[in-house]
């Protein structure tokens, strides 16, 4: 491959013998009703020359980031991970100092929440959500945004009101790559890249698309954008397997990424699929 892969800043595992995984449902998501495990996962990243992954929560329940943290203790290959906690409960940051006392729990790097669930467009800027996003900062982790376009504005006022905390955007914060439509997204995000403590995944976009006819000229105007928003210096790659997996590869995805970044020059591309993910998760 052209450019050094080594960091895989995103993906998922689950076994749905110890929980399921709710959000699978319909059709489309069918081939996803089924356990995916690191051991699925390490020879196609050692396949992609992907030595070091941050695994990242997948469903709201507390249980899930301690099993998480150990499966970081035990496999290499996990570097970082990005769990989840009430951020609504007085006690978050006694909670997140339990979860480093842990087995594992030097690995946890950040904490995210599914917002993109959440009906309040500015969920973020409750007061106990701020709380909670203090409580973050405070213990030296940073916050994943999982996030759709209407929430960006909340993303951009949230992280005025945090310098101290990293804001990570997962997915470009979901633009309508199947629609082709550009804005308001990219005004948005580009609100949002206007803080300096504020970083983009270049993930998810394939499942963003039309999954059985994207092509990378489809997903080029919007990895464009936030290129040039962030700089690739604030950008990380992830390969957001295996939810990808309906739509692309892990290599596919990978090959895809590689083809978006074609024109950065060496040392940019570097941060892109390696420098950004190691400093911003401290990997």
């Amino acid at each position: 491959m052209g450019a050094a892969v080594t960091v895989d800043a995103h993906h998922h595992v689950w076994d749905l013998s110890v929980r399921d995984q709710d959000w699978i449902t319909g059709s489309a998501l069918a081939p996803l009703r089924r356990n995916f495990t690191l051991a699925d996962l390490a020879p196609e990243a050692r396949a992609a020359g992907v030595d070091r992954t941050v695994l990242v929560q997948t469903v709201t329940v507390a249980e899930e980031t301690p099993e998480f943290l150990a499966l970081a203790e035990e496999h290499p290959l996990v570097a970082g991970v990005v769990g989840w906690t009430d951020l609504t409960e007085p006690g978050v940051a006694e909670t997140l100092a339990r979860l480093r006392a842990l087995p594992g729990g030097a690995h946890l790097r950040g904490i995210r929440h599914q917002v993109q669930g959440e009906p309040d467009p500015e969920w973020l800027l409750r007061a106990d959500v701020r709380r909670g996003l203090a409580a973050v900062a405070d213990a030296g982790l940073v916050y994943d945004l999982v996030v759709l376009p209407r929430q960006l504005p909340a993303c951009a006022r949230a992280a005025a009101a945090n310098p101290g905390l990293t804001f990570v955007l997962d997915h470009l914060g979901k633009p309508p790559i199947a629609s082709g439509a550009l804005e308001p997204w990219a005004s948005q995000v580009r609100a949002l890249a206007a803080l300096p403590n504020t970083v983009c995944k270049l993930s998810g976009m394939v499942t963003e698309a039309d999954w059985t006819a994207w092509t990378p000229a489809d997903l080029r105007p919007y990895a464009d954008t936030v290129l040039d928003a962030f700089g690739p210096e604030r950008i990380m790659f992830g390969s957001d397997w295996p939810v990808c997996t309906p739509a692309a590869s892990y290599g596919e995805v990978l090959r895809t990424a590689e083809q978006l970044t074609q024109g950065l020059g060496a040392d940019d591309r570097a941060q892109v699929f390696e420098g950004t993910a190691r400093r911003v998760y401290r990997l």
